[in-house]
């Protein structure tokens, strides 16, 4: 998710038009900004990744859904 903006510990992130606010607990030793990308698990990011890292991730998610998408016909 990128994140759209930060206030202490938590930040507003945003994936494919969806908005969450996700804990930064568990990266309290990086400096987290708007614009970054970063991994989330159950709420919490656990760690950045470039913008190329995060697009990669998507293309391959979106390929796995439209294969489900497939198989289901």
């Amino acid at each position: 998710m990128q994140v759209l903006s930060v206030d202490g510990f938590m930040a507003c992130c945003e994936a494919k038009g969806v908005q969450r606010e996700v804990s930064l607990f568990l990266m309290q030793d990086e400096t987290v900004e708007p614009g970054d990308f970063l991994v989330m698990q159950g709420g919490y990011a656990t760690q950045k990744v470039t913008p190329e890292e995060a697009a990669s991730a998507w293309e391959i998610y979106d390929r796995i859904l439209a294969a489900e998408d497939s198989l289901a016909r």
